[in-house]
């Protein structure tokens, strides 16, 4: 995982870059893996700061504007940091019928933040999303991997303080 040495907000964070180098000299510098060597540091940091846009861009011997509009063009890559607690929120037809706006008012309401947004706190991020695949669930939210169904205002509520809780106690 990285090493973040100074504050983040201060614009002065230093990396850790071993694990990024280990994925470089595995895919190597052909450009053809451009998008491996970024899943890879996403994976690494949890984000691409510009800082690891800008070294992978040397390392590869690429033009940072053409890592930034790969990094810019495909919807997995974050520029900015993500909560411990991922929320995607579906948005499908099925979610829409069985009232996923109902369902992102009360997320709204509980954290404070809108679509694309993370907490203050860092544990939230908040990602509304075509689809999940879950339609029998509707409607129906994705918290780091785990599927919450069949939910309604109270549930979904429920959900996030028994995260706030699990934080608390730790």
């Amino acid at each position: 995982m990285n090493v973040r040495c100074e504050n983040p907000q201060a614009g002065n964070t230093r990396y850790d870059y071993i694990e990024l180098d280990k994925a470089l000299e595995e895919y190597g510098q052909t450009e053809g893996n451009l998008i491996t060597i970024l899943q890879k540091a996403q994976d690494i940091y949890g984000y691409l700061p510009r800082q690891i846009i800008e070294y992978i861009a040397g390392a590869m011997k690429l033009k940072a504007a053409v890592v930034f509009g790969v990094v810019t063009f495909y919807k997995q890559f974050r520029l900015t940091p993500v909560g411990k607690y991922v929320i995607m929120l579906c948005k499908g037809t099925a979610c829409h019928v069985n009232g996923a706006a109902v369902i992102e008012r009360a997320l709204y309401d509980e954290l404070g933040i809108s679509d694309g947004e993370t907490t203050e706190d860092g544990l939230f991020t908040l990602n509304n999303v075509a689809c999940v695949g879950c339609c029998s669930l509707s409607p129906v939210m994705m918290i780091n991997g785990a599927t919450h169904g069949l939910l309604t205002e109270e549930k979904a509520k429920a959900i996030i303080n028994e995260l706030r809780q699990l934080e608390i106690s730790r």
